[in-house]
């Protein structure tokens, strides 16, 4: 069964047509990770988790004619082009996307506990296969098989074609991350798709349009997402819209759409912006050496009552804080692109041997977020008890708008709070307050929306249909929605863009 389908059909990635078989793996209840683990949760005082996030689009380059050009990978066109620009990084970026294949059995057979959290695009390993690269997933396949390694490395759910979810279509971003799930699960097994419990949106970006932010959120949870990765400035308390208090514990998000409906699901703060220097020098582990205890505090805090609180008369023990009444160690959490800049191409292996070697067994270990959780949960400390956050600008909203009036009237309250303040917007938020995934991009979103539109209105909710089409299609429309075509601004970027989308409209449109 771990095998149940192949990795392509007709020619594109296995994107579509076992939704019923993911859905079932992923209710399964997951073997708790902090059992296997080995770290002795009763003495550590913090912990760190590190992910490394790796990307690359898929362009029409594969040809000197832009509209009849093949669909390859970026690696692939700066292989063959190693003269322009950054391109002679290829080689090394080919190792780096293979590395912790040999960075952690190297670790594990010295007696080590080692720990990363991976996040591979779903562009790119259709592109590392359609490379020929079989040496990547002969590194990677036992990283997500083989229980010595498995234990160590947790695998990350991402949106397939590298959207963002403030400004892709919901009815599209749930097609990115349903792909995802089916296209892992036929690289590296059901078994280890139903580890995959925690979610990495692209660029950070978290929707703070209330009925964006719902869809994303129900979306994660209707896919068995337990957890997603947040960054630090773009939510705010539930109960003020003031700044976290912790960063280093786990807190529960809420989306509320303009219809009264709310969803939620747990956390985890990405600590300051997107700077690879951070995994790359492997700070996190530093920082959670220096965090101290401080108990929990504020209007949400739980009550210190019973034995199971601390003792008056107890020392402080560095990087703990109380949830709902007991000590826990807080956790440093970061992710960083996994292959670009000189520090992470060349620094990053030597650091992460020798933090990984000082830290194994010690009391500011290595940790992933799944198993974490599941240490939290094994003293009965659940989701209910982490504080509860929402998106950015969400109490403003709320605090004009009233619960269930529709999308017109927030719509109205949204531009009332534009006039009134220029600092406000529903555009999202992501690891920098620099950018918008909305403005400034219509030469390309445009021919996005009208392939979203086309799809929408020939596949979804429609049945029969030609199923090597829709294949297609979703391909096709998945590729183009990939954040790259907007983050590079103008010129062959949005070129490329605007062609992946033009091509799924013309599929969709002889469906």
């Amino acid at each position: 069964m771990d095998d149940a389908w192949p990795e392509t059909v007709d020619g594109v990635p296995n994107l579509s047509g076992h939704e019923d078989t993911v859905r079932a793996v992923m209710r399964r209840p997951p073997l708790p990770q902090h059992l296997a683990g080995g770290v002795d949760f009763g003495r550590i005082r913090a912990g760190f988790a590190c992910a490394l996030h790796m990307h690359q689009p898929l362009i029409p380059a594969g040809g000197a004619d832009l509209h009849t050009a093949r669909i390859i990978s970026n690696l692939q066109h700066m292989l063959e082009n190693p003269h322009d620009g950054d391109n002679h990084n290829a080689g090394v970026f080919h190792w780096c996307y293979k590395r912790m294949g040999e960075l952690i059995p190297q670790l594990v057979r010295e007696g080590k506990q080692p720990r990363i959290m991976l996040e591979y695009s779903g562009t790119l390993l259709h592109g590392l296969r359609d490379m020929g690269l079989d040496d990547v997933f002969a590194a990677l396949v036992p990283l997500a098989r083989e229980p010595d390694y498995a234990r160590c490395v947790e695998w990350l759910g991402a949106p397939w074609g590298h959207a963002v979810a403030p400004s892709t279509p919901v009815q599209d971003y749930r097609l990115h991350v349903e792909a995802f799930q089916q296209h892992f699960a036929a690289i590296f097994g059901l078994d280890a798709l139903a580890r995959v419990r925690g979610f990495s949106p692209s660029e950070m970006a978290l929707p703070n349009q209330p009925d964006v932010a719902f869809a994303f959120v129900k979306t994660l949870r209707d896919c068995g997402y337990r957890w997603v990765l947040v960054q630090e400035h773009s939510v705010e308390r539930a109960e003020d819209g003031g700044p976290l208090r912790d960063k280093h514990i786990p807190h529960r998000l809420v989306a509320r759409s303009s219809e009264g409906e709310s969803a939620s699901i747990i956390a985890i703060i990405k600590t300051q912006g997107s700077d690879t220097k951070l995994v790359g020098q492997m700070q996190p582990y530093y920082e959670a050496k220096s965090l101290k205890w401080e108990p929990w505090e504020g209007p949400h805090a739980p009550p210190r009552s019973g034995s199971a609180g601390p003792s008056p008369a107890a020392p402080p023990r560095t990087g703990a804080t109380e949830l709902a009444g007991r000590r826990v160690p807080r956790l440093v959490t970061q992710i960083a692109d996994g292959e670009n800049g000189g520090v992470m191409m060349n620094e990053f292996p030597p650091k992460f041997l020798q933090v990984m070697r000082e830290a194994s067994g010690s009391e500011v270990p290595p940790l992933n977020v799944s198993e974490y959780l599941d240490s939290l949960e094994s003293i009965g400390i659940t989701a209910a008890d982490f504080p509860p956050i929402q998106p950015l600008f969400a109490h403003r909203l709320w605090q004009r708008y009233e619960t269930g009036s529709g999308p017109e009237k927030l719509a109205q309250v949204i531009d009332e709070l534009k006039r009134e303040d220029a600092r406000f917007h529903v555009e999202g938020g992501s690891w920098t307050n620099n950018i918008s995934w909305v403005r400034g991009y219509d030469e390309v979103l445009r021919p996005m929306e009208r392939a979203s539109a086309l799809f929408a209105e020939k596949f979804l909710g429609k049945t029969p249909f030609n199923p090597a089409r829709y294949r297609d299609a979703l391909f096709h429309l998945l590729a183009a929605e990939t954040s790259c075509y907007r983050y590079w601004g103008r010129g062959m970027w949005t070129d490329y863009g605007r062609e992946l989308a033009e091509r799924s409209i013309r599929i969709s449109s002889e469906a």
